[in-house]
């Protein structure tokens, strides 16, 4: 891994970004963005008028300070971070790790995507990323673009199924009173097999192309990105045809905690999607859009993809619109 670490840092922009999608021949992309974006500004109360998210994958800081001894805690936002503070005995992983990120530029097919089951396996093995132990991710959603997420995206598909992420990141770690360190700790390699990834919950650029019509496309980035700012090296700038905006940003409360399961319903269904819809969800990398999956997968939203492929790929090979 330590080979990794100028490549990776190289990479490090790349994890200020987001993805991105379109929906269907539906309401406009436009009407939508703005119904969803006055409704999330309507109802962007603080944790503590709100129910708290509940969610498979979801568990909160006093879960994680009770069971310290008994799961493995993983600091999404990489070692650098890390190295300023983090959970004591937790290790340091960034989504670069295990996606293509070293396979060409963004841009090109297949990059930022799940890696192939070869690597994969000798990654999250060389990590301790063993599936017979609980693993719990942090980031920090105010700062960051839900790494944790998108790790957990990548786990689950990978076969894991005790994987969970800290609602409020690691400022709800730090509140909780959890013990701290400067620098992450090693991890313990283990052997890990993964025989096939599950594509349940992930779409490529040539399936979303030849099925367009079939899904509602989310973009969850920022508004500057969904109406033409290309601060990442994005091709070109805009968003894909017809696409719903909902922001990443709007699924959470001022202290980085999740809006409440109710809330969140109501945020997607104002946006005009259903839980019988097949969505697509997208931001510039598939990080934020990731997360946004497993949330309304959460929600109830069951038939969600997140195209990990996202607006670097759509842009360079698809037209879109601003």
């Amino acid at each position: 891994m330590k080979k990794l670490v100028l490549a990776l840092a190289v990479l490090l922009a790349v994890s200020t970004a987001g993805c991105g999608t379109a929906s269907s021949g539906k309401t406009s992309g436009s009407a939508s963005g703005s119904a969803s974006k006055s409704t999330a500004a309507a109802s962007s109360q603080t944790a503590s008028s709100a129910a708290a998210f509940t969610g498979k994958y979801v568990t909160d800081a006093s879960y994680v300070k009770n069971h310290l001894s008994d799961i493995i805690l993983v600091d999404a936002r990489g070692e650098e971070t890390a190295a300023k503070g983090t959970v004591k005995g937790a290790i340091a992983l960034t989504w670069q790790y295990l996606a293509t990120c070293e396979d060409g530029a963004t841009g090109d097919a297949n990059w930022g995507c799940i890696l192939d089951t070869a690597r994969l396996s000798e990654r999250l093995g060389e990590m301790g990323l063993s599936k017979d132990k609980e693993i719990v991710l942090f980031s920090s959603n105010q700062d960051g673009w839900g790494e944790d997420g998108r790790i957990a995206w990548e786990l689950l598909a990978a076969g894991y199924t005790k994987v969970k992420i800290v609602d409020g990141g690691y400022p709800a770690l730090k509140a909780a009173g959890i013990e701290t360190q400067n620098g992450a700790s090693k991890p313990t390699p283990t052997t890990v097999s993964v025989s096939s990834v599950d594509m349940t919950h992930d779409i490529n650029t040539d399936e979303l192309k030849d099925n367009y019509d079939q899904y509602k496309v989310v973009d969850v980035r920022s508004d500057k990105e969904y109406d033409g700012d290309t601060a990442y090296g994005e091709a070109k700038g805009g968003h894909l045809p017809g696409a719903i905006h909902i922001r990443y940003t709007d699924l959470f409360n001022t202290d980085g905690t999740l809006k409440s399961n109710a809330e969140l319903t109501k945020l997607f269904t104002d946006a005009g999607l259903s839980k019988n819809d097949k969505i697509v969800t997208y931001c510039t990398a598939g990080i934020r859009s990731a997360y946004m999956q497993l949330v309304m997968e959460m929600c109830g939203f069951e038939n969600v993809k997140n195209y990990d492929e996202s607006y670097y790929r759509w842009c360079a090979v698809q037209e879109v619109e601003k």
